[in-house]
């Protein structure tokens, strides 16, 4: 970590990789290696052809699968042509239409199943988007090829055309835009710039024991910035390794077959391998004797617990040193059984406003529930506590983004005198360590006063079994005379309920669920009490991190009761 260089702009850690760690695995592709240097190469080719065809200083989206080429049209775009714009491959086609023509793209980079939808968009005369660049192997008529362009950029640097190479950064400059994941409103397109995202990129490096011997399995989404900074731009920046994920199905084969040792993961995926592995214990008849070893195993060292669980290290892969849960708050007894099997789990938490990272638990930081410390050069404190020290979490750094596109209004209402407001509500302890108590918005305020978090009381249903996963929202009736009271939505799996509780009607499911849902009440306060269950077996409308879209959620739920 001492080694690391601070850097000025993601340009800048491209060419100080590539001296460094030149002849290092960049990239591992099946059974392909690719190397730092030839990253550079290809990306300098890629950023010639893109500005030999007229698109220097303009807006250029990417959108596709996690891949090798969707990571160098990001950096040809980024260090020195124009401004990436990384869309969400699970946009609808509307909703991909409109951010297209609000962030004013001219050209896309896109998967080869995008070129109908992505032709269509382009001949409509209320959009910029005029090139197509298919990162695949076919093409049609109008389409460019991204492996085609790379070789004219060959040519075009070696008979001695340096415009991109000698591209100068304006480190302060928007040079990257991104759309929130709007889950209580309307996606917001936030402009960030190099200094920005190379600040978190340096924070992160002070902050986690990572360099040029690891691996990083490549596995949420590209356009989402945590993923993109923390899984893409930081390792490159220390010389790590990136392998591409093949999905979610796939994670523990991937882990031992490419020796990786870092992860990054939504929490979902954690609380399902907690339970796969509880199973798996229970089925062999060793529950009883592994939660034994859980209990006597908790003063023990991280060594001696991985000696102790070698078995589940063995299932998930040896070489996993830290694994990284963001994006949502991670179950505690989750958390804590984890780092008791000698997995070094942390949290992390940050905004696409703040380039993402704020702050993340380390070894040498670490408080079970936490989200850790603010990362270097980032300051964090609690606006208008009130007597528990609950409060917004508020920040300030080089990381805060310069504000929202063509939004002055919502940008002053987040950034007050250089604070971005985060819309979380925390608390922070006496030694730093920060506590997120939930979202802001989605808080329900009951007519006593009292604050009910919904991510709070979801994770005690999704306990449940055969829960897959729940969604609290609160309801008032004319019985209820004005006031909320708690509702929850059950998703659940059918044949997987009937097989756990020995049961097979609808309506014995449903028997089965109230009765869990009022042991769930018995064990807390009567004000926080669910009193409605609404079941469903379609999954809950979520962003392609895997949060919880509330007000879709809701608007769903009011049309099948109506």
């Amino acid at each position: 970590m001492d080694n690391l260089l601070k850097i000025a702009n993601i340009k800048e850690m491209l060419i100080n990789s590539a001296e460094k760690y030149g002849d290092n695995v960049a990239y591992k592709i099946d059974d392909k290696n690719i190397t730092y240097k030839e990253v550079k190469n290809n990306v300098d080719s890629l950023g010639t052809a893109l500005i030999n065809k007229g698109l220097q200083g303009k807006r250029i989206a990417v959108i596709g699968q996690n891949s090798y080429n969707w990571e160098i049209a990001y950096l040809s775009i980024v260090c020195g042509t124009g401004v990436v714009v990384p869309l969400d491959k699970m946009l609808p086609e509307k909703e991909l239409e409109s951010l297209i023509k609000r962030s004013e793209v001219e050209a896309i980079f896109f998967d080869e199943k995008f070129e109908e939808v992505l032709e269509k968009i382009s001949k409509k005369n209320d959009n910029n988007l005029k090139l197509l660049i298919s990162m695949g192997e076919r093409k049609k008529e109008k389409t460019l090829l991204q492996k085609d362009l790379i070789e004219t950029g060959k040519q075009l640097v070696l008979n001695g055309n340096k415009e991109f190479i000698n591209s100068k950064i304006n480190d302060d400059k928007m040079n990257i835009l991104l759309f929130t994941s709007g889950t209580t409103s309307k996606s917001k397109a936030v402009m960030l710039s190099h200094k920005n995202i190379c600040s978190n990129i340096d924070a992160i490096g002070k902050t986690l024991n990572v360099d040029e011997n690891d691996s990083f399995l490549s596995i949420l989404p590209l356009h989402h910035v945590f993923e993109c900074t923390v899984g893409f731009l930081f390792p490159l920046s220390v010389g790590a390794r990136i392998v591409f994920g093949r999905g979610l199905k796939h994670i523990a084969q991937d882990l031992k077959d490419n020796q990786i040792s870092v992860l990054l993961c939504v929490p979902a995926i954690y609380e399902n391998l907690y339970k796969n592995i509880r199973k798996k214990f229970e089925k062999e008849g060793h529950l009883e004797l592994l939660e034994e070893l859980e209990e006597k195993a908790q003063n023990y060292s991280m060594q001696e617990r991985r000696k102790i669980f070698k078995q589940i290290h063995e299932s998930i892969d040896n070489n996993t040193k830290l694994l990284i849960s963001g994006a949502a708050a991670l179950d505690p007894e989750v958390e804590k059984t984890f780092r008791i099997w000698g997995f070094n789990l942390v949290q992390g938490y940050g905004l696409t406003e703040a380039s993402p990272v704020i702050s993340v638990e380390s070894e040498e930081n670490y408080r079970l529930s936490s989200i850790g410390k603010a990362l270097p050069g980032i300051e964090a404190k609690i606006d208008n506590p009130d007597i528990d020290g609950m409060g917004e979490l508020i920040v300030k750094g080089d990381n805060v983004m310069l504000g929202y596109l063509n939004d002055d209004e919502a940008t002053k209402k987040v950034i007050k005198d250089g604070w971005l407001y985060t819309g979380d509500l925390a608390k922070i302890d006496e030694d730093g360590f920060i506590y997120i108590c939930g979202r802001k918005k989605s808080v329900i305020v009951l007519k006593n006063g009292k604050n009910i978090f919904p991510e709070e009381m979801e994770k005690l249903v999704n306990k449940i079994e055969g829960v897959r996963e729940s969604f609290i929202f609160g309801k008032t009736t004319n019985k209820t005379k004005g006031d909320i009271k708690l509702n929850v939505e059950i998703v659940y799996d059918k044949n997987e309920v009937q097989d756990i509780y020995k049961i097979t009607t609808i309506d014995e499911i449903y028997e089965k669920f109230h009765e869990k849902i009022k042991q769930v009440n018995s064990t807390i306060p009567s004000y926080k009490a669910i009193k409605g269950i609404v079941f469903s077996e379609e999954p809950l409308i979520k962003t392609s991190t895997n949060k919880i879209k509330r007000d879709e959620n809701i608007a769903r739920i009011n049309r099948v009761s109506v």
